[in-house]
């Protein structure tokens, strides 16, 4: 290829340098599943779509992308994310974690206290005021509030149930 080989290639062919970029942003996307990457690999494709009709005129082409990325961010992405969020059977990661078994790694109270659940420690408190768990007891994640667990001691659940 001479002096104008890839250049040119690339000024004759803009369209395929802008699908690779969409592509790529899109297979990027599935790591993070947030939309962001998704909706900029639309504006990536919007500038390759340009490139198709006007092959030459980069300028136009970063600017159609560019607007593409900024409207899609802006009024598509919060569209999809409530429609995502309000399904049926939706739960976020801080949400799955309700229900889960996990190990105080310090003395919980009714308003402090730590423990492990999933390989992460996570600050916590007791379900019931009254009741205080010993490092190392099991416990179960009653709730959330905000980051901090609601837990319960497997123990004292355990003997409330075997007494009914």
């Amino acid at each position: 290829m001479g002096e104008d080989g890839l250049f040119g290639w690339l000024a004759a062919h803009a369209w395929a340098f802008w699908g690779v970029i969409a592509l790529g942003l899109a297979a990027a996307e599935l790591l993070t599943l947030d939309l962001t990457l998704l909706m900029l690999a639309a504006g990536a494709a919007a500038g390759g779509a340009t490139a198709l009709v006007f092959p030459g005129v980069w300028w136009l082409q970063v600017v159609v992308a560019i607007a593409v990325a900024i409207l899609t961010l802006a009024v598509l992405r919060p569209t999809l994310l409530a429609k995502v969020r309000n399904a049926p059977g939706y739960r976020s990661s801080l949400e799955s974690i309700v229900g889960s078994s996990g190990v105080a790694t310090a003395q919980i109270t009714g308003s402090v206290g730590e423990v492990k659940v999933q390989g992460q420690v996570w600050e916590a408190r007791s379900f019931d005021p009254s009741i205080t768990v010993a490092p190392g007891q099991d416990i179960e994640v009653y709730g959330l509030e905000g980051i901090t667990l609601i837990v319960y001691p497997v123990e004292h659940l355990t003997r409330e149930l075997g007494a009914d």
